[in-house]
């Protein structure tokens, strides 16, 4: 089978970064993880990701100041130097210029925790249960220049429970993600 070669961006810990690279240890898994970037050389994910022999590139955006596309336009040059095909965004926070969304539009992807077009942004678990929501979840939705304003890809809903914090929801949405975004690279790059 042939694979596609896939970058994916975080900022963290990289948990939805680490599902995806374990899901592409099935052998039909149609994409294979060929880089990790993050705008943030601190990032505990790098560490894991270089661990499991995927190259890594941090760039850290704050030497560019306010010239987000001068940051963007290195790291494009680098999943091109890689052969990158598509894009994951898992954890990036950065919001991405147009010129960047431009060069890979239809062929990058973002998670984002909540049921989108519901509480973009950050904050989703706080604001859902502020808004008195009974369900919440995930989603995986194409990158467009506006922020979580994409075409939904798919969706995972969790319910809210009674007594619910912020940090429970989060973990409950969370195991909903890993799942879900394996299965929505599945389906965009098989077209099923």
């Amino acid at each position: 089978m042939q694979k596609t070669k896939a970058a994916i961006f975080i900022s963290g810990r990289g948990s939805n970064m680490m599902a995806l690279v374990e899901a592409a240890k099935a052998p039909d898994f149609p994409a294979e993880f060929v880089l990790v970037v993050s705008n943030d050389p601190t990032a505990a994910g790098l560490e894991w990701a270089a661990a499991h022999g995927i190259r890594t590139f941090a760039l850290d955006h704050k030497m560019f100041g306010k010239d987000r596309e001068a940051h963007e336009r290195l790291i494009d040059a680098e999943l091109r130097g890689a052969g990158v095909e598509f894009i994951c965004l898992a954890g990036y926070m950065r919001v991405l210029t147009p010129w960047l969304v431009t060069q890979w539009q239809g062929k990058m992807i973002n998670i984002h925790p909540a049921l989108l077009p519901d509480f973009k942004g950050l904050h989703t678990h706080e604001r859902a249960l502020e808004a008195g929501v009974t369900e919440h979840g995930a989603t995986v939705h194409w990158v467009s220049p506006g922020v979580d304003e994409g075409d939904i890809i798919a969706q995972a809903r969790v319910p809210v429970l009674a007594g619910d914090t912020a940090d429970m929801l989060a973990a409950r949405v969370l195991a909903e993600e890993h799942r879900l975004y394996a299965q929505a690279v599945r389906t965009v790059l098989t077209k099923t």
